[in-house]
């Protein structure tokens, strides 16, 4: 909170200053090797994956990703494990120390003290997920040893731009010289393509450098070039879409493998461990229960699509709230389709789009809506309890903010 009171503003892109403050707390950093990903969706499944993955190998892995669901220490974790209060505080005290007259936003703030306490440890590779875009992102300090980059839709226009071409070039600014970047979304190829090819970086993208196959319900298939990994397990995180991630996960782990090799049966215990809240996350229950982060088109499209395969029993309610950033009236089309009642409810944060603007949204879609605004996300998650009848599912979705209340 005191941090949140530094900064004018919650977000300013730009490196000047942090990169400042990170050379004075570390003139000359001497890091294990980096993986930076970016990207607008699939970005936590595949860190979440290529953590799992590193672990199982016997790595000690470090892992920075944004934002938290319960508690603030999620955002920097250490083999597996989020680091303690103090491990946090002492950072938080060198970067103050540090920093000078330099004001640092909230993210910048928790950049510089993931990066502060993986320089404590003897880490042999760190995971950094960019927080917003990529080239003026407060991870881009670093140089990446290998870059991902993830499926790119329209999100964070009001600093990213307006089209996903001009989206896709601020992630692409993670890329670096002589180094490679791997593409594992099926979006914006070509822009991708084109900024490798100035920025000198080696280019790698799904379908076209490295494929995958689905072999039956339960394996798949890997390959590049003559590398082959076969009978694979299905990631355990829920969706056919976490293939694509997992296919991108395994070209990072290639192009790092004279570094990092990982053995055949790592990669299969990563794949089968590998957990990530709020991510089509099933509580079973009557009734049951599914949690998902969705928050923009493509990612409330995909939503829809898994409950379409989900093929709840019963009637599916659904706990809705989200920021006003987003284009609702978009994102909701699809997924309108798939719910049977609403309940709508602000956020606990200043920036929430108001309910009574969801639920005017929702029924400009189809005026034969059934929907409830309620007070607070607790209260609809409560009243969409008590609607449920026996085989009914709820799901919670619309925002990191939802998820979490």
């Amino acid at each position: 909170a005191w941090q949140e009171t530094l900064h004018p503003s919650e977000i300013e892109l730009g490196l000047a200053r942090i990169a400042t403050v990170f050379h004075h707390l570390h003139p000359q950093p001497e890091l294990p090797p980096v993986i930076t990903v970016a990207g607008t969706n699939g970005k936590g499944s595949s860190v979440a994956m290529l953590d799992a993955i590193y672990r199982a190998a016997g790595y000690k892995v470090g892992k920075y990703t944004s934002p938290h669901i319960f508690r603030y220490n999620e955002r920097i974790c250490i083999d597996g494990e989020a680091v303690t209060d103090e491990l946090l505080c002492e950072a938080f005290e060198r970067i103050e120390q540090a920093r000078g007259d330099t004001s640092l936003t909230y993210f910048e703030f928790g950049t510089l003290a993931a990066l502060d306490i993986f320089l404590q440890h003897e880490l042999e590779v760190i995971i950094l997920e960019v927080g917003l875009g990529g080239r003026l992102d407060a991870v881009n300090i670093i140089d990446a040893d290998v870059s991902l980059i993830t499926a790119i839709s329209k999100d964070h226009t009001q600093w990213l731009g307006n089209d996903v071409s001009t989206i896709a070039k601020e992630k692409a600014g993670i890329m670096r010289s002589n180094k490679p970047v791997v593409s594992s979304g099926y979006s914006e190829t070509e822009t991708l393509n084109q900024c490798a090819a100035e920025t000198g970086a080696v280019f790698y993208q799904a379908g076209n450098d490295f494929t995958v196959n689905k072999q039956d319900n339960d394996t798949w298939h890997w390959q590049y070039q003559q590398q082959l990994r076969s009978a694979l397990p299905i990631p355990a995180l829920y969706g056919e879409h976490q293939l694509t991630n997992a296919a991108g996960v395994l070209m990072v782990i290639e192009l790092l493998s004279q570094h990092l090799p990982v053995s055949q049966q790592a990669i299969r215990q990563g794949l089968m461990m590998v957990k990530l809240p709020g991510r089509f996350q099933i509580i079973t229950g009557d009734p049951v229960c599914i949690f998902d982060v969705a928050h923009n088109i493509d990612a409330l499209n995909q939503l829809a699509k898994q409950l379409q395969d989900y093929s709840c029993k019963g009637r599916t309610l659904a706990v809705l709230g989200m920021l006003a950033d987003k284009d609702s009236q978009a994102a909701l089309v699809e997924i309108s389709q798939r719910i049977d009642e609403w309940f709508i409810a602000q956020l606990p944060t200043a920036l929430t789009a108001l309910a009574e603007d969801l639920d005017t949204v929702l029924k400009s879609i189809d005026s034969k809506i059934y929907s409830h605004v309620c007070e607070s996300l607790s209260w609809a998650f409560a009243q969409a309890q008590q609607a449920a009848n026996h085989g009914d599912c709820i799901v919670v979705f619309g925002s990191f903010y939802t998820v979490a209340e």
